[in-house]
């Protein structure tokens, strides 16, 4: 059975079509949408839960969406060591799910911000990050309101540990600023891991930094390490 990549399609979904584009007409892997109500994934090599503002983020962001009846496909999905990667609102999602540990909370400044950041590999032990380098630097845009990424002393300390950091944010030169940290996220954190190293959480939009023309194609190192480890590229 031909495997491919899955991008799941929530009411409010806003990021679907430019992780479809990424992966379809950049990355040249076969792709295909999954509706909120599907919930067979047995043709599904990467799964990819977009950003956006799912179910209009009435109640609170992912909170809604947790519930969608492919979430319980997803999450199976994962348990079995399969990848999935959660961009912005996907990411939000996936710790409502309990799928990664923490919270989100609003933005420091308690303001909307789209804008390019630089955030440092913190991690390679991951599918999405086995190609970069440890301290890497890369540019790659943000666009959220709620990235206020949040959870206790002791979960941090199991997060470092356990290597599940995967990006910080940074400046350009790879030092944790105050103004690097625009979010106020815990420990400066814009992405992590599960621990087994399948399924990524991050704040930062990867898919729309596929092509220089946008300003930055950084977003493929992402899709080249966890395609090429799967090899369906």
């Amino acid at each position: 059975m031909s495997k491919k990549i899955g991008v799941i399609v929530f009411p409010g979904s806003n990021c679907d079509h430019d992780a479809y584009h990424a992966m379809k007409h950049v990355m040249n892997a076969e792709t295909k949408f999954l509706w909120h109500k599907d919930s067979d994934l047995s043709d599904i090599d990467l799964l990819i839960v977009p950003g956006g503002f799912s179910y209009g983020d009435y109640l609170r962001s992912g909170a809604i969406a947790r519930f969608s009846p492919i979430m319980n496909s997803v999450i199976d999905y994962a348990k079995k060591g399969n990848p999935v990667l959660g961009i912005c609102n996907g990411f939000q999602i996936l710790l409502e799910s309990g799928l990664l540990p923490g919270a989100m909370l609003h933005n420091e400044k308690l303001r909307f911000v789209c804008k390019n950041v630089n955030i440092r590999v913190e991690s390679t032990q991951s599918l999405f990050t086995s190609s970069m380098k440890k301290g890497q630097v890369i540019n790659i845009p943000v666009s959220h309101g709620e990235g206020n990424y949040f959870i206790d002393d002791e979960g941090l300390q199991k997060l470092e540990e356990n290597d599940q950091i995967a990006f910080r944010y940074c400046d350009g030169n790879g030092n944790l600023t105050e103004e690097s940290n625009f979010n106020g996220s815990v420990s400066a954190i814009a992405g992590i891991t599960n621990k087994g190293g399948n399924v990524l959480g991050m704040m930062p939009h990867p898919e729309r930094a596929m092509e220089k023309v946008l300003g930055s194609d950084d977003g493929k190192l992402f899709f080249e390490s966890v395609l090429g480890r799967l090899q369906i590229a």
